[in-house]
C-alpha cells in the first residue's frame, strides 16, 4: 500500500519509526516532512499529506504532532479526507469499519511508540464493513463538503 505520512517537529521521532515499521512491512511510505526538529508548522505537512490521500496520489494517510489535534483538524479541512484522530486500538478498527476513515492521526505526546504502531497496524488492517447504514452515514457526512 502507498501510504502518505507527515508531522511537525513535536513527532519526528515517532514518524521515523512509522516509517521504518511501514516499510519494513512492505509498503511504500512517502514522507511529507518535517525532517528536522527545528520548530515548524504543522499545517504545512499535515496538509500536503492529506491532499496525496485526496487526489489518488496515495491510499492512505498518517499525520502525527504533539497532540493530534492540530494535524487532524487540517487533514480534515481537505475535501475527500476523512481523518479519526487515533490514541486506541478499539477506535482504530471502529474508524475503518464504521467510517471509511482515509487518513489517521496521532499524537506522539499521548501514544507511546508500541501503541501507535498497534494503533497503524490495526487501522490499515482494517476494512470498511461495506454495511448500507454506515455508507449512507459517511454519504451524508461527505455532502457536507458541498
Amino acid at each position: 500500500m502507498k501510504i502518505a505520512i507527515a508531522c511537525d517537529h513535536g513527532a519526528l521521532a515517532l514518524k521515523n519509526t512509522l516509517i521504518a515499521h511501514l516499510s519494513k512491512q512492505g509498503h511504500e511510505v512517502v514522507n511529507f516532512g518535517t525532517d528536522t526538529l527545528d520548530s515548524c508548522d504543522y499545517p504545512d505537512f499535515a496538509a500536503k499529506a492529506a491532499q496525496a490521500v485526496a487526489d489518488g496520489t496515495c491510499e492512505k494517510g498518517i499525520v502525527l504532532c504533539t497532540t493530534g489535534i492540530g494535524v487532524s483538524i487540517t487533514a480534515n479541512k481537505v475535501k475527500g479526507i476523512r481523518c479519526a484522530l487515533l490514541s486506541d486500538v478499539l477506535s482504530a478498527r471502529m474508524t475503518r469499519e464504521h467510517n471509511d476513515t482515509n487518513v489517521m492521526a496521532m499524537g506522539a505526546g499521548i501514544v507511546g511508540e508500541k501503541l501507535a504502531i498497534e494503533i497503524t497496524d490495526t487501522w490499515l488492517g482494517t476494512a470498511f464493513s461495506g454495511d448500507a447504514r454506515h455508507q449512507r452515514r459517511i454519504d451524508k457526512v461527505m455532502a457536507l463538503e458541498k
